[in-house]
């Protein structure tokens, strides 16, 4: 009997972050108290005036279609955001606004990835994009890192991993799950390799407002010039202004293969939501406070979280991470001992955590690195001493 899924839809896995999620939902509907380290959103409201300027959207009746790429103000608004902030010359007509930068991502792969093409990943990597790669008909080649780089990737390891086939790279800078920043002089040796083989590059940016310490964020694009032509900039609101619910990414990149991406949106989902995007257009046009406020209070659960972890024997974390709201310990030491005697991969590890201590970590499996599991420090102080002291219990 023929299938009734097409090959793409039966090529796409399920997202361990959202099945985590859901069975901690049901944990807590029993009224269970849950320690949640597993949420990829911060915790903070959406700032007021970002609000009020939704309320007076609504108000003023912009409650219609706007043109499928985002209205023209909030465009040319990005174009400026891009050239003083990161240094990036863009036209309005270059810029795409999507329904969250998830979807700019998903819209970019499928504009660029043809049947076949290799999608060169650096691993650990966001969970999505080997799916949309797969979705788009193309090949994911991964190229692992290591804790002791900082999981940044080599540059000769992207040279050695190119094929007659490979057309993309995905940088994600600041990383989910490791909170990886590259700096300057790494991006531009990756950039001159990119130049050289002629690839096309996606520059995930979505974490750029989330940096601690000395780290400092620049993008690829602006770092090697000759790159820019190849490249195309993702970022969004949902991280830097805790607008994930109001579904606003953008992404930033040569004319023709913007016109392709505004095209397929055309097709797909049309514009995102006209109230969204008033509320993304004043979030640009004000806020150094509120997201100095919220890097601040991430930073130091960092260090907070960062201190705990390293408390407990077994987990192992050899760098701090430098930006996003994640931490990615190797907790591989532990498995097969303790709580954990009957775990043998990071899957179990979380299931464990779950059941035993009211605890939900993301499996690193998800990230292709099972060896590790996420924690999410968009939660308060209160929460991580809780969720912490829990985890230690158990692990002891």
């Amino acid at each position: 009997m023929q299938t009734v899924l097409s090959r793409r839809a039966r090529s796409v896995s399920g997202s361990e972050t959202l099945a985590i999620n859901a069975k901690a939902k049901e944990l807590k509907k029993k009224g269970i108290d849950v320690v949640a380290f597993a949420a990829g959103e911060p915790d903070f409201p959406t700032p007021a005036y970002i609000c009020r300027a939704a309320h007076e959207a609504i108000d003023r009746g912009e409650t219609r279609y706007t043109p499928a790429a985002g209205t023209a103000e909030l465009r040319a608004r990005i174009a400026k955001k891009l050239q003083e902030e990161n240094g990036l010359s863009y036209a309005p007509e270059e810029i795409v606004v999507s329904c969250g930068a998830k979807h700019s991502l998903a819209n970019v792969i499928l504009a660029l990835v043809d049947d076949g093409d290799e999608v060169l990943l650096p691993s650990p990597y966001w969970v999505s994009y080997p799916e949309m790669v797969h979705l788009a008909g193309g090949r994911v080649s991964v190229i692992p890192t290591s804790a002791e780089s900082g999981y940044r990737v080599r540059p000769e390891d992207v040279a050695r991993a190119c094929t007659e086939r490979t057309k993309l790279f995905i940088l994600n800078s600041p990383s989910n799950p490791t909170g990886t920043v590259y700096p300057p002089e790494e991006l531009e040796r990756l950039g001159r390799v990119l130049v050289e083989k002629g690839l096309w590059c996606i520059s995930d940016e979505i974490y750029e407002k989330l940096v601690f310490g000395k780290a400092v964020h620049r993008s690829i694009a602006a770092v090697v010039p000759e790159l820019k032509g190849r490249t195309v900039v993702v970022n969004g609101h949902s991280k830097a202004y805790a607008m994930t619910g109001w579904r606003i990414g953008y992404a930033a990149g040569p004319r023709e293969v913007m016109e392709a991406v505004a095209n397929i949106q055309s097709h797909t989902t049309s514009n995102p939501t006209s109230i969204a995007q008033a509320a993304a257009l004043a979030a640009l046009s004000d806020g150094a406070h509120e997201i100095e406020s919220m890097r601040a209070e991430f930073e130091r659960r960092r260090d907070r979280l960062v201190e705990l972890l390293r408390r407990i024997k077994g987990v192992r974390l050899p760098a701090v991470p430098e930006g996003a709201f994640y931490v990615f310990p190797d907790v591989s030491a532990l498995y097969h001992k303790g709580a954990m005697k009957d775990v043998a991969d990071s899957a179990g590890f979380a299931r464990v955590c779950l059941e035993e201590a009211h605890v939900a970590v993301v499996p690193g499996k998800a990230f292709g690195e099972d060896r590790c599991v996420r924690l999410s420090y968009a939660t308060g102080l209160d929460r991580i001493e809780e969720g912490m002291k829990r985890l230690a219990k158990l692990l002891s």
